[in-house]
């Protein structure tokens, strides 16, 4: 396990991303370990879409509750000032930020158009932490040593500069896989081979076609929001009318309520890759 020196704040205002998952858990951990209670000029930050999973809403509130932090809940509104302070009891959990997002643009976010990771999260925080008089922050991020493709991006041109302690201190999934076995609580849900396949938004065009297809199949009244979504946008807006361009979630309910298990069983079935790497 990685010296805790890699986690010393650096100087000025820092916001600590938590996205309610466990690397970040374990980083946001870390970082109160190196340094005691945070100051002031910290702020650990949590963006709601209302699509997360009621794990992944308990989760942050018992890691704020355990550990002593306080974590300030944030969800987009479309009207000014475009964000709302929440907490657990008053999180959206039918993914109202994000249906709302989509009736203000009218179009749906895909693989090549991501506004909801935008605006949902990146922007929702921005906005709060201006509102704070903040003009320039460190933004810490949950990206680990493994996780290469998502390290040596280009700087971003914003506010903020980015952080990876976790990178930093070479820390990978099996590290922190075996923090948690040695916590008294846990994220409750599904840890495989290290990924928590239905963290983060449950149904996220991002995820490989297998686990959106295990997802309408196990979950099917979620996985109904994202169907309905697809009705809102008119077919002539053409690819903004669906998530994916292989398929809509009407033609994945409708595949996996023929095919079932054998779709999730056979290779090759169903398109392994995730981050929209899936090819026609």
């Amino acid at each position: 396990m990685s010296a805790l020196h890699h986690y010393i704040l650096p100087a000025g205002n820092v916001q600590i991303a938590f996205s309610g998952g466990r690397t970040s858990a374990y980083m946001l951990h870390q970082i109160l370990e190196a340094n005691g209670d945070l100051p002031d000029r910290c702020e650990v930050t949590f963006q709601n879409t209302g699509r997360e999973m009621p794990q992944t809403l308990d989760f942050v509130a018992e890691v704020g509750r355990r550990w002593g932090v306080e974590i300030t809940w944030l969800e987009y509104r479309p009207d000014k000032p475009f964000f709302e302070i929440v907490g657990r009891q008053g999180a959206s959990m039918e993914g109202e930020p994000f249906e709302a997002l989509i009736k203000k643009r009218n179009y749906l976010p895909n693989q090549q158009t991501r506004f909801c990771t935008i605006e949902l999260k990146i922007r929702t925080a921005k906005r709060f932490l201006m509102s704070l008089g903040w003009k320039h922050w460190t933004n810490c991020v949950g990206i680990r040593a493994d996780e290469p493709h998502r390290l040596n991006k280009p700087k971003p041109r914003e506010r903020w500069t980015v952080w990876t302690p976790l990178a930093d201190a070479d820390v990978g999934k099996q590290d922190v896989a075996a923090f948690w076995k040695r916590q008294p609580f846990d994220l409750q849900l599904p840890n495989v081979r290290g990924n928590c396949w239905l963290g983060n938004c449950d149904g996220c065009f991002l995820k490989s076609e297998a686990n959106v297809a295990a997802f309408t199949r196990d979950y099917p009244e979620r996985a109904e929001w994202w169907e309905r979504m697809e009705t809102l946008i008119p077919p002539t807006k053409g690819d903004a009318c669906t998530f994916s361009k292989r398929y809509s979630r009407a033609e994945m309910r409708e595949y996996m309520e023929r095919q079932g298990d054998w779709a999730l069983s056979t290779e090759g079935a169903l398109c392994q890759a995730d981050d929209g790497e899936c090819t026609g």
